[in-house]
């Protein structure tokens, strides 16, 4: 036991110093970092800034705002790059934008439905060559054909070993398939086309993963330690959302099922002690000098919710470093408070 005061007063700077050096530890978000934007999904980009994109809760329209620091974002400018169709394809539920840089191009990957069948929900990317993504014109390239023209939804993509892949969610593929959702998997030949075959990754199975609601959504890739990472989301969109995760080693060949490790226990689920509730539909990015890894996610801060948990506004953006375990994969712990001054339940 250190009883000396002065003793007690250098052990405790030696901490201070060692948590300031770039540890997990020292590095803090103004959480939530953007209120009332669920499925977000953040990129740091070769230009040292954050790109910026989710689902606005009028789910009319796709914003894009940038900022050079995570903890900027709240106040950064905000700006519609598209907004829905008044009829036709693309003119409901406009859901789960994705920014991606894709050679030398700009390109935006998201969900919608129709006004008149507002389930009708298929996958849509646009395309904008400026050098800037808030800046120049954002060009319609359509839907992307899986193969099955059913509900389908929160496409992501990725490139690992020269190949660039589609993954995406879809259910109810022939009129006796079960109404729940499943991830599948393709390679891309273009940034709006897929090719080859398609494999089925996931498909909910435990009982955590259909509470209210059979659904494994919203894909996101980690490369890491020599693995692949895949997490999901599982469950009705309240209180029982949760991330689940698939493992693969990352000379895999990844179009092969087997090559995926399915965790049969969610990684990361709502925490009461830290009033954090429905944690999900992730996407991962770093510190700006790369050595950090950020699971951003939405979550609410109350588990009570009226009506329809869709169409509760409050998934507010929110994000925390991810630790590592001795095995190279991913510790998310649990999700943490809002800090004092944004812990707040926006009407």
């Amino acid at each position: 036991m250190i009883k000396h005061p002065l003793a007690r007063a250098l052990a405790a700077l030696g901490l201070a110093l060692a948590a300031g050096t770039g540890s997990a530890a020292a590095i803090e978000f103004d959480n939530p970092l953007v209120l009332q934007r669920a499925d977000p999904h953040v990129q740091l980009q070769a230009d040292g800034n954050y790109y910026f994109t989710a689902t606005a809760p009028e789910y009319d329209r796709i914003e894009l705002r940038r900022a050079r620091d995570l903890n900027a974002l709240r106040a950064a400018e905000t700006r519609v790059v598209w907004r829905k169709h008044e009829a036709g394809p693309m003119s409901h539920h406009i859901w789960a934008p994705e920014l991606h840089r894709i050679g030398g191009k700009w390109y935006i990957y998201f969900s919608a439905g129709r006004a008149d069948a507002q389930w009708d929900i298929r996958p849509y990317v646009l395309e904008n060559a400026s050098d800037d993504p808030l800046k120049g014109d954002w060009k319609e390239l359509g839907r992307i054909d899986t193969g099955w023209d059913s509900f389908s939804l929160d496409a992501t993509t990725f490139e690992h070993k020269g190949k660039r892949y589609f993954v995406w969610v879809q259910c109810c593929r022939t009129p006796n398939e079960p109404m729940n959702t499943s991830i599948y998997m393709a390679e891309m030949n273009s940034p709006s086309t897929i090719t080859g075959k398609t494999v089925l990754l996931t498909r909910p199975e435990y009982a955590w993963e259909k509470v209210k609601h059979a659904v494994n959504e919203a894909p996101a890739v980690l490369v890491r330690n020599g693995k692949v990472f895949l997490t999901y989301s599982a469950s009705a969109t309240d209180a029982s959302y949760a991330l689940g995760m698939l493992t693969a080693d990352a000379d895999a060949d990844l179009l092969d099922p087997a090559s995926w490790k399915k965790s049969a226990e969610p990684v990361f689920k709502s925490s009461a002690a830290n009033s954090q509730y429905g944690p999900g539909h992730n996407s991962f990015t770093t510190t700006p000098d790369g050595k950090t890894d950020i699971l951003v996610y939405h979550a609410r801060n109350y588990r009570d919710i009226q009506g329809d948990s869709l169409y509760d506004p409050n998934r507010h953006t929110r994000a925390q470093v991810i630790k590592w375990k001795a095995d190279g994969s991913p510790d998310f712990g649990e999700p943490v408070p809002d800090r004092r001054r944004y812990a707040t339940r926006t009407p």
